[in-house]
C-alpha cells in the first residue's frame, strides 16, 4: 500500500465513467483547441435521455459512489454551472474521481505550448469542481526521445501550474506516445512523482498485453477497466485476467467500468462488469 492511503473495501473500488453512458448523455461538445469556450453540443449519440446534471444521482443509484466526466462532456465551463455541477454530486453522495481531459498533444511542437495552456484550463475546471484527479494526455507523436521530452516538458509545467492543489494529474497508457511499458515508465520517471498513472485495460491489445500492463500497473493509482463484449456477453476471460495481473501488480486503487458496446444496456453493461471484478477481489480476499 502507498505510504498515507488506507485500504479500500471491495464496494469502494468501484467507479464509472461518463463515457460508459454517452448514449443516455447523447450529446457531447467537441472541443476547439484554439479557445477556452464550449462548443454548440452536438448529437453524437443521438438526443440523450438525461443531461450531466443528471449523471450523479444516477450513478448514485446504481450503487456507486465515484464518477469521472469526460471534458467534451460538459456543455459549459461557467462558473454558475460548474457550481450546479458541483452542488449535484454532493447532493447525490458522489466523488468526482477524475476530470477526463480529452484532447491536446504535448509532444507534438507544433502545438504544445497552445495545448499546455489549454489543458491547463481544464485543470483550473477540475480545481473548481473539486475533482480528485485530472487525466492529461501524455501526447500523441511517436515515441521519439525528443517527443518523450517535450511530453514531460509540458506535463512538469502543468504539474508547476497545479502546485499546491488538491487536484492529482495522472496521465494514460494511450496513443502511440505510450505505447509500450518502456516509454510509460520513462516518463513516469522523469517526471518524478509530480504525475501519477491511470492504468487502462483496454488501450493495449494482444500479443503481450498482459506482460505489458503488469510492467505499469505497480504504478497505477486508477484503473480504466474496459472489458469486450460480444453480442452482449462479456469476454470474462479477458477481463478477469487483466484484474488478476493489475492485482499481482501491487494495484490498490479503484477500478473505473469503462463500458462501451451496442448490448446490453449501459447501466446493465456497467453491473455486469462490476460483478466480474467484485467476485475477482473476493475470491482473492
Amino acid at each position: 500500500m502507498r505510504a498515507g492511503e488506507l485500504a479500500m473495501s471491495i464496494e469502494d473500488r468501484f467507479a464509472v465513467s461518463s463515457w460508459s453512458v454517452h448514449r443516455l448523455l447523447g450529446t457531447t461538445h467537441p472541443h476547439d483547441l484554439e479557445s477556452h469556450a464550449v462548443p454548440p453540443a452536438q448529437p453524437t449519440f443521438g438526443p440523450g435521455s438525461i443531461t450531466l446534471l443528471d449523471l450523479p444521482a444516477q450513478v448514485a443509484a446504481n450503487g456507486l459512489k465515484r464518477l469521472e466526466i469526460c471534458s467534451f462532456h460538459f456543455p459549459s465551463r461557467e462558473r454558475a454551472y460548474l457550481a450546479e455541477l458541483k452542488h449535484a454530486l454532493a447532493s447525490a453522495g458522489v466523488r468526482l474521481q477524475t476530470l477526463l481531459i480529452e484532447a491536446g498533444d504535448l509532444s507534438n511542437p507544433a502545438t504544445a505550448t497552445r495545448d499546455l495552456d489549454w489543458i491547463a484550463g481544464w485543470v483550473e475546471v477540475a480545481n473548481e469542481i473539486g475533482a480528485e484527479h485530472a487525466r492529461v494526455i501524455a501526447g500523441k507523436q511517436k515515441p521519439t526521445p525528443e517527443a518523450l521530452a517535450l511530453s514531460a516538458k509540458g506535463l512538469n509545467e502543468l504539474a508547476r501550474r497545479n502546485a499546491g492543489s488538491p487536484v492529482k494529474l495522472v496521465t494514460e497508457n494511450w496513443f502511440d506516445l505510450l505505447s509500450a511499458p518502456g516509454h510509460v515508465n520513462r516518463l513516469l520517471d522523469v517526471t518524478e512523482g509530480r504525475i501519477g498513472l491511470n492504468g487502462d485495460f483496454g488501450n493495449w491489445s494482444a500479443p503481450g498485453k498482459y506482460d505489458a500492463l503488469a510492467q505499469i500497473f505497480g504504478r497505477a493509482s486508477l484503473c480504466h477497466a474496459k472489458a469486450s463484449f460480444a453480442a452482449g456477453a462479456i469476454d470474462a476471460d479477458d477481463y478477469g485476467r487483466c484484474v488478476d495481473v493489475a492485482e499481482a501488480a501491487g494495484y490498490e486503487g479503484p477500478y473505473t467500468l469503462i463500458f462501451d458496446s451496442e448490448s446490453p444496456g449501459e447501466w446493465e453493461g456497467v453491473a455486469i462488469e462490476r460483478a466480474l471484478i467484485r467476485d475477482r477481489l473476493a475470491a482473492a480476499a
